[in-house]
């Protein structure tokens, strides 16, 4: 593997970076209407890729063309706006004393915390990723990171092997994945700033490129005395996948995957050895900016496995998966309409000439491509740092409601025929962050 390091002490916090916002909304004025939810190329799956490519689970709210904008020198929070950011997750989440509202514009407690390490694990180069990390600390008041940007070799023959050098991989020339590697090690780090973190990049994102990264993250990780490897990457389920299940069990290792972003199961998160984490949606008051309540995520993927067995931990959910793995097994923020804040400096055509005129910008981002990384960074700061994914799931699967956001509104998978209920289910499995008790 060959490494690229970033001493991001000395940021570059006093950059100014162009934004698509307005400075004609006044505090309270909704930006409804005036937006649209885009799902990047590189979020679209085929049938000819399952078992040979994944794709990201990220989506992203884009202005309308009949919306007139005014550029800004400076980044969120924007009176009017009411998208998350590190604070205001903490405080809805309770990973710090609430704030009334838990209003992102009002609210500045960052989360604190974190250890060993965090590897997140995408597909091609971002060239930016470091300075957009350094800007959106910087943005949000999060320490500074320990950041390092390894790339990973080539895939070879056999599930999760490398072969030949490691070299830079190229662009993704959609931007797609540019977008993804942003949000994956902006949110990992907010939630846990004092874990040392790594972009593990893949040299595409075809299964064997990216299994191979996957056991590059998992070295990394375990070198540091355990941790956490995030995928926000999937595909459909396929007949050979099981070969792969044995990479996610690295000792000192916790690993989680988005559960996606449509009705239905994608693997890597119907693995057993895998923590597949599902997707809410955050309600709040378009004219205070107030936290009204956390309920399912429609879009966001859940059901039984065709091909894995229900594993121990979940025996106590028996009678609702019977003798197939069910997911998620947790759920946290992911509806782009209620998403969260991201800096991504790398413009493609897929979204830079629509949404920031061709310039660098601050995107409001959604899909289960936000959840995963946000539990594994709370995972890391709550600090248990278990032997394996195995034992975190049997921690949670023994705890009770009280440690759990239990989600009991909403409804999702195919036919929109699960229903949010009390204790797990198939929308939300058990339930978002609750505090850093039981994870």
């Amino acid at each position: 593997m060959k490494i690229r390091q970033f001493n991001v002490r000395f940021a570059i916090a006093t950059l100014l970076f162009t934004v698509c916002s307005t400075t004609a909304m006044a505090q309270g004025v909704s930006p409804g209407g005036s937006f649209s939810v885009t799902r990047p190329s590189s979020s679209i799956g085929s049938p000819l890729d399952v078992g040979k490519r994944a794709h990201t689970n990220v989506q992203y709210l884009l202005l309308s063309s009949n919306y007139q904008e005014t550029p800004q020198t400076y980044g969120p929070p924007y009176p009017g706006y009411f998208y998350e950011d590190p604070a205001s997750i903490a405080c809805i989440y309770n990973l710090k004393p609430p704030v009334w509202g838990c209003n992102p514009n009002v609210v500045s407690l960052n989360p604190t915390g974190g250890g060993r390490a965090i590897a997140i694990v995408d597909a091609y180069d971002d060239p930016d990723a470091a300075a957009d990390l350094a800007a959106f600390s910087a943005q949000f008041g999060v320490m500074p990171a320990k950041f390092t940007v390894v790339y990973a070799p080539p895939g070879g023959a056999t599930p999760g092997s490398c072969s030949g050098a490691a070299t830079e991989p190229p662009v993704d020339p959609t931007g797609g994945w540019e977008v993804e590697e942003s949000l994956d090690i902006e949110w990992a780090h907010s939630m846990a700033p004092e874990a040392t973190l790594y972009l593990v990049e893949a040299q595409s994102n075809y299964n064997t490129d990216l299994f191979c990264a996957v056991s590059v993250a998992s070295s990394l990780v375990q070198k540091h005395g355990g941790g956490e490897v995030s995928m926000s990457w999937g595909e459909g389920e396929f007949s050979g996948q099981t070969a792969y299940d044995s990479l996610f069990t690295i000792p000192k290792v916790v690993y989680f995957a988005s559960a996606g972003d449509s009705p239905g199961v994608i693997y890597p998160s119907t693995s057993p050895n895998v923590v597949a984490v599902g997707g809410t949606s955050l309600s709040t008051n378009l004219i205070t900016g107030n936290f009204i309540l956390e309920n399912v995520w429609q879009d966001a993927g859940g059901g039984l496995s065709a091909y894995e067995s229900r594993p121990n931990y979940q025996k106590g959910i028996s009678n609702i998966v019977g003798q197939q793995r069910g997911v998620p097994d947790v759920a946290a923020v992911a509806n782009p309409n209620t998403g969260v804040w991201v800096l991504d400096n790398f413009v493609a055509p897929d979204y830079g000439s629509t949404y920031c005129g061709g310039t660098p910008c601050w995107l409001i981002v959604g899909g289960t491509s936000v959840s995963s990384p946000t539990w594994a960074g709370i995972v890391n700061a709550a600090g248990s740092f278990r032997a394996s994914t195995n034992a975190e799931l049997s921690e949670m699967y023994s705890q009770n409601e009280s440690v759990f956001n239990d989600i009991t509104l909403g409804t999702c998978g195919v036919y929109i025929g699960y229903f949010a209920s009390r204790g797990w289910d198939f929308c939300t499995g058990l339930g978002s962050p609750q505090s850093y008790s039981g994870k």
